[in-house]
């Protein structure tokens, strides 16, 4: 779960770390009365769940409260487009006003969960302001990794004050930055975080170090430990067929940008499918692991997100049943049909546990479904679907055949 740039302030200055002095405005005269309180001259800072908002206009500078309330005018209500958000870009609701700094320099910090080694790991570089991507291509020797044993009790100072030394601070600023490395571990590990990340750290023209952005993403699995946490969620910045997913029980569902929605049940076989759909030529609409439960409605629910996608133009069901049972899947399917209109073509591959009672539910509900037996017949059936134009009816071997008589989908 991912917050706003001005809550993980808040939380940071719980632990300590210093930010600069700001508060959030949701209406222009608000902002313009925010900057009258900082002095006039201040950043007014777009919130929304994206990077590369200043590249996209998303953060202004203004030197005076009346132009504040003006570039907030401008700002509020609108959608702000950056590299990392929808074509159609993020809702701006709110507006970080913040007291304009003079710096000398711009840091990078960073804690992760490096899957590789099983443990949290701070990346550092004193070259900050820039996409962490893009220094790691262009100048990876300027990073510094550092991994924490999560076996350790406490976070032990010499770790933070090796990192600040080599961000080639000044000798007076060692011990800040330190404790502030410290503070960053502190808040990461207690709130259960997946990252934390400052970009940029800045170095003000009269030494002090300050976490200029700020951003926080937690650990979905925990937010059970966090109630205030989870009440900071603004599912307005989240796909629509995301929240819709969450709300029916489905939590692992990503909506993607391709044209062939997938069920599966496994995360693991979910990566396959979208790999062999690839490969096939096609592009996966979604992520959607339905998971062991067994129950009709987890597949009902699945169906539903995916015919509220219009980018759907056909799906493929690839089930392999081991806790899964291949008949409750089979009973989902045709329930799906029952009480909705399916406009796209569906690929079904079934295999495992209670195969034979799943293939006579399917076989007896007389449904136009496309049916395959190997992975790959699946793939280059729903790619191939996916590519023709409606309507379209199904042969008794299985094959799609479009009304146009323009030939089969085998």
């Amino acid at each position: 779960m991912k917050i706003h740039e001005y809550q993980a302030k808040i939380l940071f200055a719980e632990f300590g770390i210093p930010v600069p002095r700001g508060r959030v405005a949701r209406t222009a005269s608000e902002a313009g009365e925010i900057a009258a309180e900082l002095g006039g001259k201040v950043m007014l800072k777009a919130q929304v769940h994206a990077g590369g908002r200043g590249k996209a206009g998303g953060i202004k500078s203004a030197e005076s409260p009346d132009e504040a309330a003006k570039i907030a005018a401008g700002m509020l209500g609108r959608r702000l487009v950056t590299h990392q958000t929808a074509p159609d870009g993020a809702p701006v609701d709110a507006i970080l006003v913040e007291e304009a700094l003079d710096t000398q320099r711009e840091l990078y910090l960073s804690i992760i969960i490096d899957s590789s080694q099983g443990t949290p790991m701070i990346i550092a570089s004193e070259a900050g302001g820039m996409e962490i991507e893009e220094l790691a291509s262009e100048s990876p020797e300027k990073i510094i990794r550092t991994y924490i044993d999560p076996g350790m009790l406490e976070f032990q100072p010499f770790v933070a004050r090796r990192i600040a030394f080599g961000l080639n601070l000044e000798a007076e600023q060692i011990r800040p930055a330190a404790a502030l490395i410290s503070g960053l571990y502190r808040l990461f590990r207690a709130r259960d975080c997946s990252l934390a990340e400052i970009n940029p750290l800045v170095v003000t023209t009269d030494g002090r170090l300050l976490a200029l952005d700020a951003k926080l993403d937690f650990d979905d699995n925990a937010l059970y430990r966090h109630q205030d946490i989870a009440a900071l969620r603004d599912t307005e910045q989240e796909n629509p067929l995301e929240v819709d997913a969450k709300g029916k029980g489905i939590g692992n569902y990503v909506k993607l940008d391709g044209d062939i929605g997938i069920v599966v049940n496994g995360a693991g076989l979910a990566m396959s499918v979208m790999d062999t759909l690839k490969l096939a030529g096609g592009r996966p609409a979604n992520f959607l692991d339905i998971g062991t439960l067994n129950d009709p409605r987890r597949v009902v629910n699945a169906f539903r997100i995916l015919s509220a996608d219009l980018n759907v133009k056909s799906v493929l069901v690839n089930i392999f049943g081991g806790m899964a049972r291949i008949d409750v899947i089979a009973t989902g399917i045709v329930e799906a049909h029952r009480e909705m209109e399916i406009k796209f073509p569906v690929v079904v591959r079934l295999a495992g546990t209670n195969l034979a009672a799943g293939e006579r539910i399917l076989s007896e509900s007389g449904l136009n479904l496309i049916r395959a037996k190997s992975f790959r017949e699946a793939a280059n059936k729903a790619v191939a679907a996916a590519r023709r134009s409606y309507p379209w009816s199904v042969s008794g071997d299985g094959t799609c055949i479009p009304d146009t008589g323009e030939g089969d989908y085998s």
